[in-house]
This record gives structure tokens, C-alpha cells and sequence, in this order.
């Protein structure tokens, strides 16, 4: 067990080290634009029929067509008329078309704007027409090409935060944290935050220590608090099974108790098998802990190997709970340690 955990959090480190700094949405599945969503719920209606003033799926005019699926889809109104819809939104060039965005068409049926349909990507406008009724036609067609009048961007899309609003990349922390949450060791939330002071439980602390060693356990089930299905169950059997994280005498773990820094110290030195030395135990100077505590070897071993400045100072704190930051930050110092 010890050998393979070596070569897990070898190979793990391995791949941390080629990583290059990439987006949000490297750990977080981002939901469709608005203009991906009009699009989407407007394809549904792909062969409804062209009916002249229609304005319903049992048949649709082109600005019938775009008012509806831009109000169900967006509830975004638009005028009636495509000569009305050309002159809202802010003009955007052909080159700069995005999903969503309204185009238009001269001297169809009728000199002037006279034809409005929706940019759904690949050169491709879905509109209402008259032969096929509601379908997807070129931008490069013969009949259409030329035709082309312009387009007008209507949607707003929200503006997405490209890193964690509550970590600010100024921080000592944020290489730490974005090195980590790339990797999906730990993940933010769906609101852009990472909750650096959230506290961490010793199921959720199992999870993120077997996503670095990737273990399997043998048996699933080992306490009578942690049935099969609970949700990291999984993790915890095996981490469980490593030596890592125990349970207690009564035969439960506890999987949402909130974990002290003292035993977040003790079970990363467990898992990374640090070794404290004899420069580190002089080195490091808490007036919180002494030398027979229980924890020690593990708070002056994770102390120095910090390498983001978070854990220096005159006290450890270590009956304080542990927190997403600091449990993130010793996992990523412990791997890093030479």
C-alpha cells in the first residue's frame, strides 16, 4: 500500500508540474449563452411551415419566427416586422457574428429589409422560409449570399468571471489554488466563488485526498454511518483502508464532522509520507504546540515545506477548524515537497 501510494502521488505531481494556467471553465462545466439557448429551443421547430403573418409553431413568417423564439427562449421582445427588428440591438459586422445574433436580408419579397433570420453558427442562419419553412440555410448560398443586409446583436450576455471572485490573483495563495482547482482536486461553485474560508468535513477531506491518490478499497463499507450510497463513501473506504483517516472506537467516521488543523496536519503527513527533520523541528517555532503532542511531527513537517507563506507565524492554531484554503494549500505544499 505504501508503494503504490508513493507512485500515485509520484505520477500525480508529474502531471501538476506540466500544467499550464488555463480559464474557469477548465474546472467548471459553464451552462449555454443566451444566443446558444435561443438557437437550441429555435431548432425545435426545424420544418414548421412558412405561413405569411404567422407567428405560432403552426406556422411561421421570419420575424414571426425570430419574435417567438427570442420571448420563449430569452424572454427577450422583439417589434413585429423585420424592417422593425433591424433597427434595434447594435449593428455587428459578418466577420463578428456570435450565436443568437439577428441577421437580415434586402429585396427578397420586397425591396429593403425585407427577410430576418438567427446566427446559429458555421456560416448557418436559421430562419423561416418560404420552400422548407423553419430550416438552417448557408450565408454562402447563391440565393441568399447576396441578399445580405447586415446583423444586429440584441442578446447581452452576462459577463463571466474568468477566475474565483472571492481569491483575488494577488493573493500569495492564488497560484496554489489555481494549480489545484485545475487539476480538480478541489472545485469551486456554480457562483464563481471558491469559499477559501468554507470549512472542510472529514468525508469531503477523504474525497479530495483520494482524487490525488486515486486508491481503491477493497471493501466499501467500513463504518455504520457510511452506507454505499452515501457520496464519498468510496473515497473513504479507501482511504480508510491506506492508513490515512480512521474511524472511531464505536465504529463510525463521522463523515460530516468538521476537521481541526491538527488533524489535517497528521493525515497529509500520513498520506504524502513526510518526514519530519531535525532542521524543521528547530526551524519551526509554534508556542501553540509542543513536542509531545500528538500532531507535532505533522505541524512541523507541513510547516516547512510551506511554500505560499500561509501556514508561517508564531502559532499553528491547530484546534481551529480546517478551512477549503488551508486544507488546499497543505496538499499542494506536501506535494511539492523535496
Amino acid at each position: 500500500m505504501v508503494n503504490s501510494c508513493k507512485k500515485a502521488i509520484t505520477a500525480f505531481l508529474a502531471a501538476v508540474m506540466l500544467l499550464t494556467l488555463s480559464p474557469l471553465t477548465s474546472f467548471k462545466t459553464e451552462a449555454a449563452s443566451v444566443g446558444e439557448s435561443i438557437v437550441t429551443y429555435g431548432k425545435k421547430f426545424m420544418g414548421v411551415p412558412y405561413v405569411f403573418g404567422g407567428t405560432t409553431p403552426r406556422g411561421f413568417d421570419c420575424s414571426g419566427f425570430t419574435q417567438y423564439i427570442y420571448k420563449n427562449a430569452a424572454n427577450i421582445s422583439l417589434p413585429r416586422t423585420a424592417e422593425q427588428q433591424y433597427n434595434v440591438g447594435t449593428a455587428v459586422s459578418k466577420s463578428n457574428l456570435q450565436v443568437g445574433d439577428l441577421v437580415f436580408f434586402k429585396n427578397t419579397y420586397k425591396a429593403g429589409i425585407s427577410h430576418v433570420g438567427v446566427y446559429a453558427g458555421g456560416n448557418m442562419v436559421l430562419n423561416a422560409t418560404s420552400s422548407e419553412g423553419i430550416a438552417l440555410v448557408s450565408l454562402s448560398n447563391s440565393y441568399w449570399g447576396p441578399k445580405y443586409a447586415g446583423a444586429k446583436r440584441v442578446v447581452k450576455e452576462p459577463v463571466v468571471p474568468d477566475w474565483f471572485t472571492d481569491v483575488p490573483k494577488t493573493d500569495a495563495t492564488y497560484a496554489a489554488i489555481k494549480t489545484m482547482t485545475d487539476k480538480d482536486v478541489i472545485n469551486g461553485f456554480e457562483d464563481y466563488t471558491f469559499r477559501p474560508d468554507a470549512k472542510v468535513t472529514r468525508g469531503q477531506a477523504a474525497a479530495i485526498m483520494n482524487r490525488v491518490l486515486g486508491l481503491k478499497p477493497e471493501v466499501m463499507s467500513h463504518f455504520k454511518d457510511v452506507p454505499k450510497t452515501y457520496r464519498f463513501a468510496y473515497d473513504i473506504a479507501a482511504i480508510r483502508e491506506a492508513g490515512i483517516i480512521n474511524g472511531f472506537d464505536d465504529k463510525t467516521f463521522r463523515p460530516e464532522d468538521e476537521m481541526t488543523r491538527n488533524e489535517m496536519a497528521s493525515i497529509i503527513q500520513r498520506a504524502f509520507e513526510l518526514k519530519m527533520s531535525q532542521t524543521a523541528a528547530a526551524s519551526v517555532k509554534y508556542t501553540d504546540i509542543r513536542a509531545d503532542h500528538w500532531a507535532y511531527e505533522g505541524i512541523v513537517t507541513m510547516a516547512s515545506v510551506d511554500k505560499t507563506g500561509f501556514f508561517k507565524g508564531d502559532k499553528f492554531y491547530g484546534t481551529h477548524q480546517a478551512t477549503r484554503e488551508s486544507f488546499t494549500l497543505a496538499i499542494y505544499n506536501a506535494m511539492n515537497a523535496k
